[in-house]
């Protein structure tokens, strides 16, 4: 089958997928999940392999936290550059994982550590895409106070990736938290505005708005189901859209 055929299973083309550091906690309270890994890999592993151009940012949150750590007195500069240290770690573990499944993968990170990633430097991982590689991002946009997620926001943009998918701990975008309040309304699809106004906080107001200004989709899904991510690109499944306009109907609970 030609690549091209291969990539018109999928409506994008090129997405960056967001993979908290929570999330690969599994069901443990901090720290690394094998398990989790794994099937975040192999999800990710059968999107590249039908011909989807993947980049990730990972989160660095279930190994250290640099706003928690300020608030218990830390340095919040010197807590978020720890934090960024963390994504690195994920990162290559996400790597290693892709690797083991003849995924070819690319660590860039936003400072500089030759030794174990590349620099980022957006041509470079341009290319390493356009060869079919799976590009992982590390250490956010190297500067502190901003939140993985704007690095995310930011990176997709330069990639000029078609949409910026989320994975999160549940199927979309509510108005509480579900996990906590069963009867919580659920969200088909948002505006960038809706997210900004009853102030969802999917993802901060900062990577929102960037998205908002590039007309980048966000997409909203549960990362803790086997194959969610292939089965988003898809466009089936649950999932939370957020986008410039409204397809005509207004965001649902369903």
């Amino acid at each position: 089958m030609s690549t091209a055929a291969r990539e018109q299973k999928f409506p994008y083309k090129r997405v960056l997928l967001k993979v908290s550091g929570e999330a690969l906690m599994g069901k443990g309270s901090s720290g690394v999940d094998p398990e989790m890994v794994d099937m975040v890999a192999a999800d990710i592993a059968a999107v590249a392999a039908k011909g989807g151009q993947v980049c990730l940012v990972v989160g660095g949150g279930n190994i250290f936290r640099g706003l928690a750590a300020a608030a218990k007195g830390m340095d919040r500069v010197q807590g978020d550059y720890a934090g960024m240290l963390a994504t690195v770690i994920n990162a290559l573990m996400l790597q290693n994982a892709l690797e083991r499944r003849e995924i070819e993968t690319r660590v860039m990170t936003a400072i500089r550590m030759e030794s174990i990633a590349e620099p980022y430097i957006r041509r470079r991982a341009v290319r390493h895409m356009e060869k079919g590689r799976v590009v992982i991002f590390a250490a956010g946009t190297g500067n502190p106070f901003f939140t993985t997620d704007t690095a995310a926001a930011l990176r997709a943009n330069e990639m000029e990736c078609d949409a910026l998918f989320k994975g999160t701990q549940v199927d979309g975008v509510y108005a509480a938290d579900p996990r906590h309040h069963p009867d919580a309304e659920r969200y088909d699809e948002l505006t960038y505005m809706d997210a900004l106004a009853r102030n969802l906080q999917v993802m901060d107001a900062a990577a929102v708005s960037l998205a908002r200004e590039n007309s980048l989709p966000i997409v909203v899904f549960n990362i803790h189901a086997p194959g969610a991510f292939a089965t988003a690109m898809r466009g089936e499944g649950r999932f939370t859209r957020i986008v410039e306009k409204s397809t005509g109907t207004e965001p649902s609970g369903s």
